[in-house]
């Protein structure tokens, strides 16, 4: 990787996100842009094809009465329909407001009402339904536009009516969708993304349409992807992470299968054979324990190569990040288990990964090794909402584990007060939407924004996240503790954990609450004579309390004596995005959980 990465492309960007996207259908008419699932099935469509549809539905907003910059909502999971409504309000030069479709009825009222949203995509009548309970008190909204639920003739219309008005519309004045979107200025307001935050209510981060092309032409300029690669992509399109992959498609001109599932995420990637993917740490995570689990179950000598297998690859793995060459006894040994055990690993992705990019969250530096070890490369990135997502990531020929590689080309890091981590460049959010004072609190008069992370730079200008700052806390003893670097850890080394949570403040040691992966632990259950029980009486069993113990045991080996866990326990449920303890990028709420656990930390210090 270069050192410097030519920032010349800042130049010549396109103006705006619709021409960006009306470039690249230009540029690769026939070429694969999306496909997705039908029934059993996946259907495939060309750039020009998903043009076509975008320009229709962005032709029916219009003739809704659509004015630049007001706000069109999509309450969706992700889906190629997601893709077409968004792609849709910017090519009308409306400003997509983002809705997970967990959110509950009072948020998404909440969300829809502060952004002073228009219209509204609404997936199925469960979303609708969310909308029509609510309806007096969006006095703005005037049309929704359902993907699969049923319209009313009214009120509620489907997608393809909104393609009928915009065909009527494109009859008149068949210019209509692409002069509107020629005119639309860089820093108008292309995206309204409410943060599911973890605390408080949900803020409206105001994102820029230069914000969004500038990512996806910042990704392009580092030759990380090319119109060879197939991206599958599951993240929620609600979420910055999901919405930068859009940006980077139509700067590079890949084509991505589309299905938000997640449940169907091992099963696609065995039937898309994806060359890249982006995902949270949790999924990576749970490929991890399940691997390892199914082979400590088969036991014997399977388990055996398997381990020796591993034990090898770290080897080869740390000689050639340290730029020495492999013993050939050692190659050998190798190969030999590349073809017995690694292949196979890589066969349950598709077999043609490249890499994936991990964000949202921090990834375990081990396991991230555990999977270079198999040949597959986990370039970690981050970024926040509040910077379009992306600012930084690794690159596959300069990849460091336990960073999250350098700022992107075109944006400038520094570390502020206490080493927090502050970034300024062109994917920084204008502001929060209504929001002045908090505002202020997070961007200073020359455009630094205050990301809220404790973090350092190595020498190669990589840039280490160390956690939150607000969740760092101070014993009794005056010794610090940054949870999530404990937590990750526990993950590492327990693969049947879901959730570790560390808590300590003003406390001479530290607690852990602890929730198993309830998958994983159906598998433990019928190796260990207790299938069928439910989750509950297998967590509390004393075989699984006995094998809690020597994870934890083991964990405290690895740390500081002021950061060993003491007393810990195990949840009778594992912590969910509907119970309201994750967000729906899969983060914990640790002050939600914290609250609903308060009686159970304060009986571990009792």
């Amino acid at each position: 990787m270069p050192t410097t990465i030519d920032t010349s492309f800042l130049a010549t960007m396109p103006a705006n996100v619709a021409v960006q996207f009306f470039d690249r259908v230009t540029a690769s008419p026939e070429s694969e842009a999306f496909r997705f699932p039908r029934g059993e099935a996946w259907e495939s469509v060309t750039w020009k094809q998903a043009g076509d549809k975008v320009e229709a539905l962005a032709a029916g907003l219009i003739a809704l009465g659509v004015q630049p910059e007001q706000r069109v909502g999509i309450a969706s999971g992700t889906r190629y329909e997601w893709i077409l409504a968004d792609l849709a309000i910017m090519c009308a030069a409306g400003a997509t407001t983002t809705v997970y479709p967990t959110t509950n009825a009072e948020d998404t009222t909440y969300i829809l009402g502060d952004s002073e949203s228009q219209v509204v995509f609404a997936e199925d009548d469960e979303q609708v339904a969310k909308l029509t309970a609510h309806r007096a008190e969006l006095p703005h909204v005037s049309k929704v536009v359902t993907f699969d639920g049923k319209p009313d003739g009214d009120w509620v219309i489907s997608l393809d009516d909104l393609a009928e008005l915009g065909d009527k519309l494109l009859a008149e004045q068949p210019d209509v969708v692409r002069t509107t979107s020629a005119a639309i200025a860089p820093d108008q307001l292309a995206t309204l993304i409410y943060t599911s935050g973890t605390t408080g209510r949900p803020k409206g981060v105001r994102l820029r349409h230069s914000s969004w092309v500038y990512e996806g032409e910042a990704i392009r300029a580092q030759g990380i992807l090319s119109e060879s690669d197939l991206e599958f992509r599951w993240l929620p399109m609600a979420h910055s992470f999901g919405k930068v992959l859009m940006s980077t498609q139509m700067a590079c001109g890949f084509a991505a299968a589309i299905d938000g599932r997640v449940d169907k995420i091992v099963d696609n990637l065995g039937v898309v054979k994806p060359t890249f993917m982006g995902a949270a740490p949790r999924i990576f995570e749970k490929a991890y324990g399940r691997i390892v689990t199914m082979q400590a179950a088969e036991g014997g000598a399977k388990e055996k190569i398997f381990n020796n297998a591993f034990k090898v690859g770290l080897q080869v793995e740390k000689l050639k990040l340290e730029g020495k060459s492999v013993p050939l006894p050692l190659k050998l040994q190798h190969g030999l288990f590349d073809k017995l055990v690694f292949s196979k690993v890589r066969e349950r992705f598709g077999g043609n990964v490249r890499f994936f990019i991990s964000g949202s969250a921090a990834l375990n530096r081990d396991i991230a090794e555990w999977f270079g070890a198999a040949g597959i490369t986990v370039l970690e990135g981050y970024g926040l909402t509040e910077t379009s997502a992306g600012s930084f990531v690794n690159h596959p020929d300069a990849n460091k584990f336990g960073t999250v590689g350098p700022v992107f080309p075109g944006s400038e890091v520094k570390l502020g007060d206490n080493d927090e981590v502050m970034i300024k460049g062109p994917g920084v959010m204008d502001g929060y939407h209504n929001l002045p004072e908090e505002t202020a609190k997070t961007l200073t008069a020359d455009g630094w924004l205050h990301t809220g992370d404790k973090g350092a730079l190595d020498a190669d200008g990589h840039l280490v996240i160390t956690g939150r700052i607000k969740e760092l806390f101070k014993t009794s003893g005056g010794k610090y503790v940054a949870p999530p670097a404990i937590e990750s850890k526990f993950k590492a080394v327990c693969p049947y954990a879901s959730q570790f949570m560390v808590f300590g403040e003003g406390h001479n040691y530290c607690v852990a609450l602890i929730t198993l992966d309830p998958d994983a632990m159906v598998g433990w259950a019928e190796e260990n004579g207790m299938a069928g029980k439910s989750y509950t009486e297998v967590v509390q069993s004393d075989a699984v309390q006995k094998m809690v113990t020597d994870y934890v045991e083991e964990l405290n080996s690895h740390l500081n004596r002021w950061e060993t866990i003491k007393k810990w326990k195990v949840l009778d449920h594992d912590l969910t995005i509907e119970s309201g303890e994750l967000t729906p990028s899969m983060k914990v709420k640790r002050n939600v959980v914290q609250q609903n656990n308060q009686d159970v930390i304060e009986a571990l210090y009792a």
